[in-house]
């Protein structure tokens, strides 16, 4: 009996992909905007409480928030005398390497569909704030974080948002990692 806490894991996975490639075919032919949780759950074969159980919202299927530990794990990676805008920049960076094709392409579609949608690029900015707090909690010693890792943080998910934004408008001339190095690169300008 021990393969059916895998079975049910594989499964749940497996659910969780179709309603996914179901939501981005989609999105990309009738836009993020016109498509309903109902049609989408449709188009994977799942009911309705089923893709709730999944995803919670239809915006969650394009939009992923990175877990509070894995946004710890990329900032404690850095070293921690450098300033935080750098330490945000080079894991941000780092986070993309090793990506392979194939989650890239889903990385860009997803991307394109947010670059898509005004509700998309709104709720982005929300997200961005949340990642914000995460990385300014990461390197706080106390209960909350300070003041200006908070500006600094929201400041650097803003320009990473933004760099992943202009390749998913993109025409493909340059690469996510050249979005958002001139993304970040404006950001230090100012």
């Amino acid at each position: 009996m021990t393969d059916a806490p895998d079975w049910r894991r594989r499964r749940w996975e497996a659910t969780h992909e179709r309603i996914f490639e179901a939501a981005v075919g989609l999105f990309e032919t009738h836009g993020f905007d016109q498509v309903s949780v109902s049609r989408l759950a449709e188009a994977a074969g799942v009911s309705v409480p089923t893709f709730y159980a999944h995803y919670p919202s239809k915006e969650h299927v394009v939009m992923r928030l990175v877990a509070p530990e894995q946004v710890a794990a990329l900032i404690s990676a850095q070293p921690a005398d450098l300033p935080l805008a750098v330490r945000i920049r080079r894991a941000a960076i780092e986070s993309l390497t090793g990506i392979g094709a194939e989650v890239r392409d889903q990385l860009h579609a997803r991307w394109q569909i947010i670059a898509g949608s005004a509700t998309l690029r709104n709720r982005a900015g929300e997200f961005d704030r949340i990642t914000a707090t995460m990385v300014a909690q990461a390197c706080s010693d106390g209960d909350r974080p300070r003041p200006e890792d908070l500006v600094v943080a929201s400041a650097y998910l803003a320009a990473y948002t933004t760099g992943l934004l202009t390749w998913a408008d993109g025409d493909g001339e340059h690469t996510l990692e050249e979005c958002i190095e001139a993304a970040f690169d404006a950001l230090a300008r100012a």
